[in-house]
Parts: structure tokens; C-alpha cells; sequence
């Protein structure tokens, strides 16, 4: 009678099979604004030219930013290392779905022995009608064992690798998007080094000339020899200024050819010639705060990971229950000859119910559990503020895109009056009106207020590839690779209910 019990209550125990124990996810709700606090000011920009959040860098109308942006997703290692990480994510996937399924292997052996008649046992064998000293044995068998998940643990398990899984593909877009914003600012940066060098440059050249026209009049006894050192030390002080921006912009060419992959140097011939500091277009659709919940790959990753979080407090509280399992044996074997190996009288079979009950081990799952739940504790605190801070980064960055394109038009206007005020200075000392002090000092304002304008130009730029950084631009959603997995998740949710 027993045996038929057994085997109702393992028929019973499998049936039941996917009532995982824990808690089940439920994604955490988020209070957020629903319009952003900069999105009024932002949209009232004069930009003509709009981004489409998927392929942003298109927006800035710079065919060689839009070159070396998809240059760098392809040859960027940060990217090889996260496609790394995708497959080790996989594996460990698959792992936890193996671990459902039934496991089996198949063994042989064969072994001959040879009995000497100078042991005991061989005298006493000896003395046995028909002994035989020579002795064979052969042997096949075929055996699985089965590990019935009936309270859920190894579910959890898998629902767990399968949000790991999720937050790898995720991390690698997150990658992408930083990959894509990294190297436009970069480029912008190697723009803005090279506009100022030539701003300096151009203002090296206009007070060499102003140099050489008191050279000239002094030499003819009309500007004294003080003249000659101002104008000496303005042209000393300007020619000063342009080492510290080459060295800036070594830098930045060696850190863009990294960001690409390549050795220093690679492309800097290509990025010789020197080009406009881009515009920052207008975005074409900035969303919502909640939008940034499926826009962000960071988010996407946090929220994952909490799932993850929460999947393996019901592996551990598994551990509370008892585990079954069926281990099945068929093979065959004899100690005659291989000729009576697969007949019937060699034929060997077994069937083993398993119970393992970690009864007296209690405490250390409650300290498990406790462990998992503290996790999962700070996987949602997590979350939540990976969202406050990427709401913050929106708003941090719409301010400094629409503040830094009010400082360039302020400077321009100021540029345009302080570059007339230097031609009319120069034109007053031509005439012995004012000094020579009055245009050198025209000539300093006007190399401020330029090298200003440029540094704002491209805060504008870089604010611009923040934002769209920010906002979670340069992926699309469909392409992350979760909709299989998502799916996979789903249909262990409805096989467990």
C-alpha cells in the first residue's frame, strides 16, 4: 500500500508544482510632475533645426559628428564589455532554466580481476567445486533524477535570472546612450578648443600689426619707448594664452580617439580642419517625467534588479519546505561475458522517492530571508531615487541649455559693440586722441568677451547633448531585447497561478 500512496502524493506534489511561495512583483508607483519645469522655456527656443530623440546627433547638422557617433557604437569597448556581459547573463539564464527539467546520464564499465590463490580468500575459493580464478564484469546503466519544484523555489530562481538578464541587455543601452553623448561632447569640445585658439590667434595677429605700427612711429620719434613695451607685453600676454589651449585640445582628441577605440591620434587628422562649433537644435518631443521610466536603459536596469530583488526572497523562503525528487535507474549487468549483457537476466532497474527537509536549519533560512528582504529593501530605494535623479538631470540640464543660449546672445550683442569700440579706440590713437593704453585695453576686452561667447556657444551644445542624454535619447525600446524574456516571465507567472 505504501508504494501507491508514495506515488499519489508525488502525482499530487507535481500537479502543484508552480505555487512559488514569496512575495509576488508589483512595480512601485512613482509620484511624478507631469511636465517638466524648464519644458516652457525650452520650447520657446529660436532654434529652427529639431532632433528626433532615437538619432539626436542628426539634429546638430554636423555629418562628421553624425559619423563618429555610429563610428563609436561600433569600435567602443565600453559596448564590447556590456555585449560580454549580456552573454555571461544569458548563461546564468539558462542555468535556471535546466534546473527545472529532468537530468539524466548514461555510464558503462567493464572490469576483469584475477584471483590469487595465495590469499586466504583464494585458498578458500580454491577448495569451491568449478572455481574460476579469472572473473568479469560488465555493466550499463541509464539514470535521471528529477527535482520537483513544488513550492516555487526554482522559479524564483529563474524569474530572477531572467530580470538579470533584462537589466544586461538594458546596461548595454545605457552604454550606448552614454557612448553616443560622451562622444558628441567631446567633439563639441574639440570645436570650442578650436574656435578659441583661432579667436586667439586672430587677436595675436591684430596687435602684432598694432605692435608693429608703434614700432614704426617710434622709430620716427612720435610714440615713446613705454608705448612700444604695452604693446610688447599685451601681444606677450595673448601669445601666453594659446599653449594652455592646445594642451587642452591634445587632450580632448586623445580622449576622443579612445572613446572610439582606436590608439591617440587616429582620427586627428580628420578633425584638423577647424568647423563651426555646432548648433543645438530643438527637441521634437521632450514626453513626460513618467516617459523616463521607459525611455531611461538606467531605470530600466534598477527596476529589473529590484525584480530580481524580490524573485529571490521566495527562493529563499523556500528553503522552509521540503524538496522532493525521483531518481530512476535502467541498465543491465553481468559477471559472465558481454554476450549475456542486454539479455533479460542482466536487466537491472530502480526507482528512488527522495524527500530533503532542512528541518533543523531553520535559522539560518530565517537569516537568508532576512537577507533577501533587505535586499529587495534596497533595490527599491534604489529605484526610486535613480528616477528623482534622472528627473533632475532633465531639469538640470533644460536650465543649462536655455540659460547658456541667453549668455550667447548677450555676448554676441556685447562682442559687436566691444569689437566697434576697438576700431574706434584704434582710430582715436591714430589721431592722438586717446593713448595707446585705451586700445590695448580695447583689445583685452574684446579677446574676453569672444572667448566667452565661444565657451558659451558650446556649453549650449554640450547642455543640448545632455538634455537628450538625459531624456533618455539614442535607443529605442523595441530594440532592447526584452520582449522575449518579458514574454518567457509572463508565462512563468501563468503556470505558477
Amino acid at each position: 500500500m505504501f508504494p501507491r500512496r508514495a506515488l499519489v502524493f508525488f502525482v499530487l506534489a507535481a500537479i502543484s508544482a508552480g505555487c512559488a511561495v514569496g512575495p509576488e512583483y508589483k512595480k512601485p508607483e512613482v509620484a511624478l510632475p507631469d511636465q517638466y519645469l524648464g519644458k516652457s522655456q525650452a520650447e520657446q527656443r529660436t532654434s529652427t533645426a529639431k532632433a528626433d530623440l532615437g538619432t539626436w546627433w542628426e539634429g546638430f547638422n554636423d555629418p562628421l559628428l553624425s559619423r563618429f557617433v555610429l563610428r563609436a557604437f561600433e569600435q567602443n569597448l565600453d559596448l564590447v564589455q556590456a555585449s560580454a556581459r549580456i552573454r555571461q547573463a544569458r548563461s546564468g539564464l539558462r542555468l535556471a532554466d535546466v534546473a527545472l527539467l529532468p537530468s539524466g546520464y548514461v555510464s558503462a564499465s567493464a572490469a576483469k580481476n584475477h584471483q590469487s590463490l595465495e590469499t586466504p580468500l583464494g585458498q578458500l575459493l580454491n577448495a569451491t567445486p568449478n572455481y574460476d580464478r579469472n572473473g568479469s564484469l560488465y555493466e550499463a546503466d541509464i539514470s535521471a533524477s528529477w527535482e520537483m519544484d513544488v513550492f516555487g523555489g526554482l522559479h524564483r530562481d529563474q524569474e530572477a535570472a531572467i530580470a538579470e538578464y533584462q537589466a544586461s541587455e538594458a546596461s548595454k543601452n545605457a552604454a550606448r546612450l552614454a557612448v553616443a553623448a560622451q562622444t558628441a561632447d567631446l567633439y563639441i569640445t574639440i570645436r570650442s578648443l578650436q574656435s578659441r585658439i583661432a579667436i586667439a590667434k586672430h587677436q595675436l595677429e591684430t596687435q602684432q600689426k598694432l605692435l608693429k605700427m608703434v614700432g614704426l612711429l617710434y622709430g620716427k620719434g612720435l610714440a615713446p619707448k613705454l608705448q612700444v613695451n604695452q604693446a610688447e607685453g599685451a601681444v606677450a600676454q595673448t601669445q601666453a594664452t594659446i599653449p594652455a589651449l592646445e594642451a587642452g585640445l591634445d587632450t580632448a582628441l586623445n580622449a576622443f580617439d579612445v572613446m572610439l577605440g582606436v590608439p591617440p591620434g587616429t582620427y586627428r587628422s580628420e578633425l584638423a580642419p577647424v568647423q563651426d562649433i555646432p548648433s543645438p537644435p530643438q527637441i521634437s518631443d521632450m514626453g513626460t517625467p513618467s516617459d523616463l521610466l521607459r525611455r531611461r536603459p538606467d531605470l530600466i536596469v534598477a527596476e529589473r534588479r529590484l525584480v530580481a530583488a524580490n524573485a529571490r526572497i521566495g527562493a529563499a523562503i523556500a528553503e522552509y519546505y521540503p524538496k522532493f525528487s525521483i531518481t530512476a535507474l535502467l541498465g543491465t549487468a553481468t559477471a559472465i561475458s558481454t554476450g549475456n549483457l542486454f539479455s533479460s537476466g542482466a536487466s537491472q532497474a530502480s526507482g528512488v522517492l527522495g524527500l530533503r527537509w532542512r528541518l533543523f536549519d531553520f535559522k539560518r533560512i530565517d537569516a537568508q530571508v532576512e537577507l533577501a528582504r533587505g535586499n529587495e529593501a534596497e533595490a527599491l530605494a534604489g529605484y526610486r531615487q535613480a528616477v528623482l535623479h534622472a528627473t533632475e538631470d532633465v531639469e538640470n540640464a533644460l536650465s543649462s541649455l536655455v540659460k547658456s543660449e541667453e549668455q550667447t546672445g548677450v555676448l554676441a550683442q556685447g562682442e559687436t559693440s566691444l569689437s566697434q569700440a576697438r576700431n574706434s579706440a584704434l582710430a582715436a590713437y591714430q589721431k592722438g586722441v586717446v593713448s595707446l593704453i585705451e586700445v590695448l585695453h580695447a583689445d583685452e576686452n574684446l579677446l574676453k568677451i569672444s572667448d566667452a561667447k565661444a565657451q558659451a556657444q558650446a556649453q549650449s551644445a554640450r547642455a543640448a547633448v545632455a538634455t537628450f542624454k538625459a531624456l533618455g535619447g539614442g535607443w529605442e525600446g523595441s530594440n532592447l531585447g526584452l520582449q522575449p524574456a518579458i514574454a518567457n516571465e509572463a508565462a512563468i507567472s501563468s503556470a505558477a497561478h
